[in-house]
Formats: C-alpha cells, structure tokens, sequence
C-alpha cells in the first residue's frame, strides 16, 4: 500500500475487523471535490419530514441494490449537537435507525458521559444505505447523497456538528489530512462556516483501539466547553 493512505488502514482496518470483514484500502483524493449538478432541496424546505419526503425511495445511485433500509437519521430536529458517521453498517441496516450496533452502543455511552441523552442531540451518517460489506464509500455515493445531509445541517442549525471518523471528517472540513491530524481542534464546515465542528475517532475505531477512547473524551470536552460559549 502507498505510504500516503498508509493511516487509513489504522482507521479503517478496525472498522472492518468489528465488521468481521479483511480491509481493503481504497485510495482518496488529497482535497475533497464540491458536489456539482446534484439537485438542491425543493424550495421551500423546512423540516426534516419534508427531506425525507424528498429522498423517498431513493435509487440515486447503487447503494439502493443492497440496502434494506434507508438510514435517515434520528434524533431532536432542534439539536444542538449533531453527530456524524459515514454510513450505516449491518444492524443500521436492518434497523434503519444510525449507530445501533456495537459501535452505537458505545456512541450512547460517550453521549451520557456528556450528561446527554440520544433525545437531545441528532445523528446521521454521510450516506444513508450501507455500503457492501462495509466499505467505504465512492465519490459518487457521497455525492448523490450529501445534498440531504447539507439539508439535514440547514433545517436542525445545530450549534456545533462532531464527525465521527475520517471520512465524514475529511468530506466536511475539505481536508484529507490523517484524522491524529484533524482530531482535537475546531474547524469550520465548508458549506457552513458558521458551525464549528470537533473531529474525531469513529467508535468502531475505539472498539479496536481502546486506549483511544481517552483522546475523544477529551474531544468531546472540548465540545462542551464551546457549547457554554452558545448558551
């Protein structure tokens, strides 16, 4: 493998392993491209009911051959915390509720140590139909589907988005730096450079990598002292 997606595999080869799946490395582009000619939300969009309406049944791209449920996302529609992965994995799947499986499990426990409910923040993945055998996804996945989630950001206006992993990182800060570089720091949205967001580990990450799971504790202390700054 090239040295230069040489941390994608300290990232990606734990989420796979959970996954009971080998990795398989697929490189990426340094910069992230803006999505171009992918249709905007109907004018007039102004709740996540009437996104989802919009995504319906959706057959955008190939995701839809092997999907059993559309992972929207869930959570308060009014949220102050957005959380962010990259897509749904098997139980995801079968559910269509986002971060429900092992690593789900996890992510609630991060989110009660913030003295926080699932209730009360949102979370949503960068695609919304898994990808076989959990890879990750292409260039024109992300693309068919990242307009909803632009429009997912736009109606919740949360106060602060955390991306959980490199990729939703990466597609969000425009940057496609190693996540040990990205993580621990506030960064602007590209889209919405008024939202701060906090990068960090996706907890399938921590599931392989315990010792981690400190790093994103003080990650997510972070996010709560900023979030006093909102109150």
């Amino acid at each position: 493998m090239a040295q230069k997606n040489s941390h994608l595999t300290k990232e990606y080869q734990g989420l796979w392993e959970d996954h009971g799946l080998d990795a398989v490395v697929l490189k990426r582009k340094k910069k992230q491209k803006k999505t171009k000619g992918i249709p905007k939300a109907p004018a007039g969009t102004k709740s996540l009911a009437e996104i989802q309406t919009w995504l319906g049944d959706c057959r955008r791209c190939g995701l839809c051959n092997e999907r059993d449920k559309i992972v929207f996302g869930s959570g308060n529609p009014k949220a102050k915390i957005l959380f962010i992965g990259e897509g749904p994995g098997k139980a995801e799947d079968k559910s269509g509720v986002p971060f429900v499986g092992r690593a789900g499990v996890l992510l609630d426990k991060i989110i009660e140590a913030m003295s926080l409910t699932r209730d009360e923040v949102y979370i949503a993945n960068i695609v919304k139909c898994r990808p076989p055998k959990n890879r990750v996804p292409t260039e024109k996945e992300i693309d068919r589907c990242l307009p909803f989630l632009q429009s997912q950001i736009k109606v919740i206006q949360p106060k602060m988005i955390v991306t959980l992993g490199l990729t939703a990182s990466s597609i969000l800060i425009g940057d496609d730096s190693p996540m040990g570089q990205l993580r621990g720091k506030f960064h602007k949205v590209v889209w919405s450079p008024s939202i701060p967001l906090m990068a960090t580990y996706h907890p399938a990450y921590l599931l392989r990598n315990p010792a981690a799971k400190k790093v994103v504790w003080e990650d997510m202390k972070q996010v709560l002292n900023k979030m006093k700054e909102f109150h």
